[in-house]
């Protein structure tokens, strides 16, 4: 794949430097030497892979990290299975789930599912973003003390309305509980927060296909499947869901087939 010339527009990501050509090649995104003038360059930066713009626009560069930062703290002070996450995805007494985050992003809630001891499978489907989180799970796999979290962590580039199946075919575990946290509208007041989700914005579109989503998720769950929304958005379009727990800016909607933690009493 050749350099490339001429302007690129906002919210196209480009890969940038010449270590990173194979990468490029590699998911079928644009490489060239130099960073473009506008829009997004996926690009080596200091501590990893990163996505970077115009800071006017989209503020510091946004890479995945699970070794140090917000996610050394959430893994340490975050409150444990007392996380809105964990008690959506039904973190009990002698219940650890088996957890397919079907929408994973930077991987931020599977990690600290993961840390807290469940199996889980992260699933992205923008190929820029797969890849900031392919080099953070190499990152957390050589940490300190942080290997058996990484061993707990898997990946996948696939696009979780049409192929979730396929992505879950060659996990060694069954999809007890799917997590979705389709994008939303935010309304953060926090100018950082605002340029993150415009970056992501950009890259991964607004998630109209959210209902396909969900409908591909209840497929496949053995167990529930739970959905990350905004406190007061509407529920995503199709079934109702039959519970909800709520936070002071978001909630979880439930769909529950059955319960995780009757099965874990089964001998």
């Amino acid at each position: 794949m050749g350099d490339l010339s001429g302007a690129v527009s906002a919210g196209e990501v480009v890969v940038v430097g010449e270590p990173l050509r194979s990468l490029a090649a590699r998911y079928g995104l644009a490489w060239r030497a130099e960073p473009p003038a506008e829009g997004l360059a996926l690009r080596q930066g200091e501590a990893g892979l990163e996505i970077a713009g115009d800071p006017a626009l989209y503020g510091h560069p946004v890479r995945a990290d699970f070794v140090s930062g917000a996610a050394d703290h959430r893994r340490r002070f975050g409150g444990g299975r007392g996380q809105l996450v964990a008690k959506a995805c039904g973190f009990g007494k002698g219940v650890v789930p088996q957890v397919v985050d079907a929408t994973a992003g930077l991987g931020r809630d599977a990690f600290v599912l993961a840390s807290l001891g469940a199996e889980v499978l992260m699933v992205e489907r923008v190929a820029a973003i797969h890849a900031l989180l392919d080099d953070a799970l190499a990152r957390l796999a050589v940490a300190d003390e942080l290997g058996e979290i990484a061993a707990r962590l898997a990946l996948r580039h696939a696009d979780g309305t049409t192929a979730l199946a396929d992505a879950i075919a060659d996990w060694p575990h069954a999809p007890q509980v799917i997590h979705l946290d389709p994008m939303f509208p935010h309304r953060e007041k926090s100018a950082l927060v605002k340029k993150e989700m415009r970056l992501f914005r950009e890259l991964a579109g607004a998630d109209d296909d959210a209902p396909q989503l969900l409908a591909a998720a209840l497929d496949l769950a053995t167990h529930r499947v739970v959905v990350k929304r905004p406190r007061k958005a509407p529920p995503i379009a199709g079934p109702a869901p039959q519970h909800v727990i709520e936070g002071k800016t978001s909630r979880y909607d439930l769909y529950v087939r059955r319960s995780l933690r009757t099965d874990a009493a089964s001998p």
